[in-house]
């Protein structure tokens, strides 16, 4: 007999805007959701499988025993089933067993919708009844402010599981990590954190990238609750919180998405559109209403429900391109012969849309590494609409210069300088992520030439380059300390490394790096407009030095940067100035403080002497392998 009450969260209303891909709160009603009804307790379940033929919810309630709880499915062609289990209440775990239509396949599957899973590698999904008293309400409602395009974005990319490691090499809970990552956070001057995936995964080595369980918080360090807790930690201290998403593949593990309802549901159902080479997993099928549905209620659920103040979409660049990583014969054009993801395109645009429209101050990060036109730009005028984009041309063209020996540095002055011919055509975020120190690339610190002075100087003149270049900032954990080894999920951080001058005089330059970016607005008001970047010399390639000023609103805030590009200290330089007016040093990578040599210019007096296309000058002493912020 079986024990499940008819009920329904869904109206008419509801099942329409789901069938036109418009319902974006579908975790509203899709899920388990624990509840009373007629005096009863117990939980309601839906689930759409329209390809099915029987659903039944098995569980430790019911000794995952099928029939025991079949729901019903909706007479209105949605094919959603639903139905009410009295009894069955918070912390139940359960799986969905799925007889198909299709030559008589069943399947057992996590809930898509599951707000919490089992630790893996146990795969099930868990009721979910959370109570949680959110105290961020100043940070909501400033956050605006804090996160506009003209505002600092100096990000710490966290990797939750390898960041630190208690004694054993376990894990930091989300609650321990609201204590002493919010505490490092907060000291180093970092106005955001990213956190790689937090969703639930069951294969450690994805470090997330693959997830089965998009609505729940891994529970490898906590519950919802603490995990909310550690974003509210974050913003009570003035910390905005990043989520990395991955709408663009899943993986096909048998409790997954993949073949769901016995039928090619959420994936592409052709393998050249629907499966990915590369990673080995499966492509949503963006052409699919209630797929679109799916994936942007996601988006909207951590912006919401979990505080969330961005969203940094991965792997964008395989979702616009139909032969992203194929060869011929592996992909088909689109409808106009070209190999733009028309329907991919479609979603991302309706994504950006939707997200700007539901919720103020928030921001959504493309990570997009080709050419792909108006990325960031408004979807009225043709954009995709998002807020910033990983500028990944930078990043590889900059570690490219700075791994090549100072004395051929003078050869690829244009690695460095052809930035400034595209840095305006979109809103750029540089990023140097836990991608470029992974797979044999060595860590930061090592892929820069020399003896230990010289990498460390290196290092830090990166640094500098990298804060002063137009565009917003992201460094991966570890790099701000000058972490020597590769990156490994499996270890903590080589936090032991603090103990030596050079790994904390690099610690020390990024922190106030951090600060003079915050401080100087010139660094961030005009960050992605033209108006704000403007060279004194970019044509100095025998002397591998480059000069520049940074502009914000107010001229008087203007700053001049000044980069020495080999271990030659340059005395008696000229640079022409805009302004007649005494210069001082606000920064320089060489102080004794930072692991440097602790060369520096007590007094700058600016000439007449014209230079550079300006009627005054100053001559300065530009350290060895050093950068000056004056002003």
């Amino acid at each position: 007999m079986n024990k499940v009450v008819s009920h329904s969260l869904f109206t008419d209303f509801d099942i329409n805007l789901f069938k036109a891909g418009k319902h974006f709160r579908l975790y509203e009603k899709l899920g388990a959701h624990p509840q009373e009804l007629n005096g009863v307790k117990g939980t309601y379940f839906a689930v759409w499988a329209p390809a099915a033929r029987s659903v039944s919810v098995i569980g430790d309630f019911n000794y995952w025993l099928e029939g025991e709880h079949k729901l019903n499915v909706r007479w209105d062609g949605s094919g959603i089933w639903e139905g009410f289990v009295p009894g069955v209440s918070h912390g139940a775990i359960y799986k969905y067993k799925i007889h198909s239509h299709n030559h008589g396949v069943v399947t057992e599957k996590a809930d898509p919708f599951a707000r919490f899973c089992e630790h893996p590698p146990n795969t099930a999904s868990v009721v979910w009844e959370g109570d949680y008293e959110w105290k961020d309400q100043d940070w909501m409602g400033y956050r605006k402010e804090k996160n506009g395009l003209d505002r600092p974005y100096a990000v710490y990319e966290v990797h939750l599981g390898s960041w630190k490691r208690k004694e054993g090499n376990t894990f930091l809970s989300y609650r321990d990590l609201a204590e002493d990552l919010v505490a490092y956070v907060k000291e180093m001057g970092f106005t955001h954190v990213e956190f790689m995936p937090v969703m639930e995964f069951p294969y450690d080595p994805s470090w997330g990238y693959q997830l089965t369980g998009y609505f729940a918080p891994t529970s490898r360090f906590g519950t919802p609750e603490d995990f909310k807790f550690l974003v509210d930690a974050l913003h009570q201290n003035d910390i905005g919180v990043i989520l990395d998403w991955v709408p663009s593949h899943f993986p096909e593990d048998s409790h997954a998405l993949g073949f769901f309802d016995g039928s090619h549901l959420y994936e592409h159902p052709d393998r050249r559109r629907g499966y990915h080479p590369d990673w080995k997993s499966l492509i949503f099928n963006y052409g699919r209403n209630e797929v679109r549905a799916f994936l942007i209620s996601n988006a909207l659920f951590w912006l919401e429900q979990y505080h969330a103040d961005g969203l940094r979409v991965d792997a964008v660049a395989s979702m616009l391109y139909l032969d992203y990583s194929r060869e011929e014969g592996e992909w088909e054009p689109n409808i106009y012969g070209n190999n733009e993801n028309l329907e991919a395109i479609s979603f991302l645009k309706e994504l950006n849309e939707t997200v700007y429209t539901n919720f103020s101050g928030v921001q959504t990060i493309a990570e997009e590494s080709t050419s792909f036109s108006m990325v960031t730009r408004p979807v009225d005028i043709g954009g995709l609409g998002f807020g910033m984009k990983w500028m990944m041309g930078w990043m590889h063209d900059t570690l490219e210069y700075f791994k090549k020996e100072p004395i051929y540095r003078r050869h690829h002055q244009n690695d460095l300088t052809f930035s400034m011919t595209y840095t305006f055509t979109e809103n750029f975020m540089l990023p140097f992520s836990h991608d470029e120190v992974v797979y044999g690339k060595q860590s930061l610190l090592y892929r820069m030439p020399g003896d230990e002075w010289q990498r460390f100087a290196n290092l830090r003149l990166l640094f500098g380059y990298m804060y002063t270049h137009p565009g917003t900032n992201l460094l991966f954990m570890g790099a701000e300390f000058g972490q020597s080894s590769e990156w490994n999920f499996q270890e903590s951080l080589d936090w032991h490394l603090l103990q030596y001058d050079f790994h904390s005089g690099v610690q020390n330059m990024v922190k106030e790096l951090n600060r003079i970016y915050k401080a100087y607005p010139a660094l961030y008001e005009k960050q992605f407009s033209p108006e704000g970047f403007h060279w004194i010399d970019y044509g100095d390639a025998e002397n591998s030095v480059l000069s520049y000023i940074r502009k914000g609103h107010n001229t008087k805030n203007d700053l001049i940067v000044v980069c020495n590009f080999t271990p030659i200290p340059r005395k008696e330089y000229r640079i022409g100035v805009p302004k007649s007016k005494s210069l001082k040093e606000v920064f320089n990578s060489d102080d004794t403080e930072y692991g440097g040599s602790g060369m520096k210019n007590k007094t700058l007096k600016v000439t007449k002497t014209p230079a550079h296309g300006h009627k005054q000058s100053v001559v300065l002493t530009i350290p060895p392998l050093g950068v000056l912020i004056l002003q």
